[in-house]
């Protein structure tokens, strides 16, 4: 007989070329212990590779998105070269470790979503959070520091000075200080997954290889530099150009119809 701590960490859901990804420990408020962070690693590898999929969510069930590591069960299993979470099929969903998801991914923040949650927010494209959510990165006050990459973004995105306010010194803040510091992009009243989702299936509507060059590009910009991210564009505009998909765009706008693209 299979015991209540034996069922998936993470739930894995396609709507359409959407995957949604739902962390699913509520009674532990979805602190991430090894098992979830290898089934969250899975899942954005399924999304990655699969060309069906264009858009993940990552959303929480229950009422918090996360508390951030489950340091009972992760402490013993850091070694020198960090935490082995990943596996064969998964790809790190905090973009630190191996190759990036290709694709685009959105994350609805709510409730409790500390530590990790931020980071996830900060390697992911889109967020939205509910009024109630509350963030903190508290690696500090726990004796180590936030190593799923906020020292990597959280200075780039928010600021030096209001990065370090928080990474220093744990506080907690509010969904307005969220935004206020770029971590999430909108706020909603209620559950932000709704929106999570049609922000999602608006990007699903697009060329899908044109999303995926665009993040590509952008994120050679944020990593190499603009000089870097600028010589790869002819050559990816001219792939796109050559696509079945750039003839089925040109195509639509001439009918004045709404595209159904390929991606290919």
């Amino acid at each position: 007989m299979t015991g209540h701590d034996d069922r998936p960490r993470v739930t894995v859901e396609r709507d359409g070329a959407v995957l949604l990804i739902g962390l699913d420990r509520p009674e532990k408020r979805n602190a991430a212990d090894l098992r979830l962070l290898r089934e969250l690693a899975s899942a954005y590898g399924e999304l990655h590779r699969d060309p069906a999929l264009r858009v993940g969510v990552v959303h929480a069930h229950g009422e918090h998105f996360s508390a951030g590591l489950d340091l009972a069960d992760i402490g013993p299993r850091v070694g020198p070269q960090g935490l082995d979470a990943v596996p064969e099929d998964g790809l790190d969903p905090w973009g630190v470790r191996g190759e990036r998801c290709a694709k685009p991914v959105v994350v609805a923040l709510k409730g409790v979503s500390f530590t990790l949650s931020i980071e996830l927010a900060l390697a992911s494209e889109i967020a939205v959070a509910s009024a109630d959510a509350r963030f903190a990165q508290l690696e500090v006050s726990r004796a180590i520091l936030p190593f799923g990459g906020a020292t990597l973004r959280f200075p780039a995105r928010s600021g030096w000075g209001d990065a370090m306010r928080w990474m220093l010194t744990g506080d907690e803040f509010d969904a307005a200080e969220a935004l206020r510091l770029g971590l999430v992009q909108e706020v909603v009243e209620v559950d932000p997954l709704p929106r999570a989702l049609e922000l999602a299936r608006r990007i699903a509507e697009q060329a899908p290889l044109a999303v995926q060059a665009t993040l590509r590009n952008a994120r050679i910009a944020a990593a190499q530099g603009e000089r870097a991210a600028a010589g790869a564009l002819p050559g990816e505009l001219a792939e796109l150009m050559a696509s079945e998909d750039a003839r089925i765009g040109v195509e639509a706008f001439l009918r004045r119809e709404r595209a159904e693209y390929l991606g290919r």
